[in-house]
């Protein structure tokens, strides 16, 4: 006899469908009844875990935003130097885009920009959170004498966010015929040798 799951186990898999999903079917055109398919329930069983759409991409986002979170983290205690830690914070971010391809879709739809204010407004804070941790970074590497002088920390991360989800447009729209992580890494290079040239 097969063992009823439990209604977090339930969560879960409904939370990875949507994610499966919006990959496969994009964010703005998938319905309740395509989850439901594709956990196997019923569209009624979808909404007693999650009674409207509202709360169940607010529970996407809070699911992408945790995975995020923890891989910033690891990425940072993982690394003793500026420069090694900002390496690692870009990585963290393009490996997660990698695994999880519907994150730049689910970021720019109209769910999220329109429709549902508490996930738009999870992902802004999540996205400044992310953009303060860079910003400390090149700050120190500013202090160590790593920075041109005419580079302003704040400046260079909205460059570095910009230049990961470039990326991340560039690698969706090209039918993922590239490896992210070890592009976006190349692209880093580039970018931090041209923010420490001099003047002059």
């Amino acid at each position: 006899m097969l063992r009823r799951k439990s209604a977090e186990d339930r969560k879960t898999e409904i939370i990875a469908a949507v994610l499966d999903l919006s990959d496969r079917i994009g964010p703005d055109r998938l319905t309740t009844n395509d989850i439901a398919q594709e956990v196997g329930v019923t569209q009624a069983a979808i909404f007693r875990h999650f009674p409207t759409k509202a709360e169940l991409w607010t529970a996407v986002g809070d699911a992408i935003a945790d995975r995020l979170e923890v891989a910033w983290q690891q990425a940072m205690d993982g690394n003793a130097s500026p420069m090694t830690r900002l390496r690692a914070l870009i990585a963290a971010q393009l490996q997660q885009i990698a695994e999880t391809p519907a994150l730049p879709a689910i970021l720019h739809s109209r769910e999220l920009n329109v429709d549902n204010a508490a996930l738009r407004d999870r992902f802004r804070g999540v996205l400044m959170q992310y953009q303060a941790h860079l910003v400390a970074h090149l700050q120190a590497m500013a202090e160590a004498g790593m920075m041109g002088a005419g580079v302003q920390p704040k400046d260079a991360a909205v460059l570095l966010t910009s230049l990961v989800q470039g990326i991340a447009i560039r690698w969706s729209l090209g039918s993922r015929s590239f490896d992210i992580v070890p592009e976006g890494m190349r692209l880093l290079e580039v970018q931090l040798v041209l923010f420490a040239c001099k003047e002059g």
